[in-house]
């Protein structure tokens, strides 16, 4: 649809799918998994449900980028919208919503957690209560979050999720596993020496990793 244009097509899900089973029949040696990130967006339960029966997936990352149906915010084209809003404001809306994604049953991990953060727009507010909220879903609802390395790459030049959060997740038995969100391959995997040193650092000692959307723990 016209949603907007840096998601995958719906039309391309079936091409994704098979170009992934073709990887893994032609790497054995690799475990390549199959998997999607995939937006929450209240009210659209229904459809990420039924992405389920498009294939045989390893695991769901749930993702907010949306606060609104005008405002992702961890768009460049939409900085305005950061400028001319309240940034604690905007932080509080994503948590709220990154815990509805947690709630949902929808997903296996909860990936970015602090997104917005993005931008380095930073709130007023301490944001250790919406962490909390956030981590008491994911915890209860047995959903991980990732240490994703692509904060690095951004204006925040900063893992998400920062340190207290992780700390936080950590301290509360939220179970964690590791992304780069690559966009390309050299960014496949980037900085994940640096990522589990984080993870160690805060107290994890084991890692959760997917298959046919069934975990297992493994030692860091």
């Amino acid at each position: 649809g016209d949603w907007d244009n840096w998601h995958m097509a719906l039309e391309d899900l079936n091409i994704y799918v098979e170009n992934v089973r073709k990887a893994q029949m032609d790497h054995p040696g690799l475990k390549v998994k199959l998997a999607l990130e995939v937006d929450f967006i209240p009210g659209h339960e229904d459809w990420v449900r039924e992405l389920e029966s498009k294939g045989s997936f390893d695991y769901f990352i749930g993702s907010v980028h949306y606060i609104s149906d005008e405002f992702d915010i961890d768009n460049p084209d939409k900085k305005d919208q950061w400028e001319q809003g309240d940034v604690d404001t905007i932080w509080e809306a994503y948590f709220d919503r990154l815990t509805q994604a947690a709630s949902s049953g929808l997903y296996q991990i909860i990936g970015h957690a602090d997104l917005c953060k993005k931008f380095n727009y930073r709130p007023k507010k301490d944001p250790a209560p919406w962490y909390r909220q956030f981590l008491a879903a994911a915890s209860s609802h047995d959903v991980a979050i990732e240490i994703n390395t692509a904060g690095l790459r951004k204006d925040c030049k900063e893992m998400y999720p920062c340190p207290p959060l992780l700390q936080m997740a950590q301290e509360m038995g939220v179970a964690l596993t590791f992304g780069s969100d690559a966009h390309a391959p050299e960014e496949v995997g980037a900085n994940f020496h640096d990522a589990i040193q984080l993870a160690k650092s805060v107290g994890y000692t084991h890692w959760r990793r997917f298959s046919k959307r069934q975990h297992t723990s493994e030692a860091l």
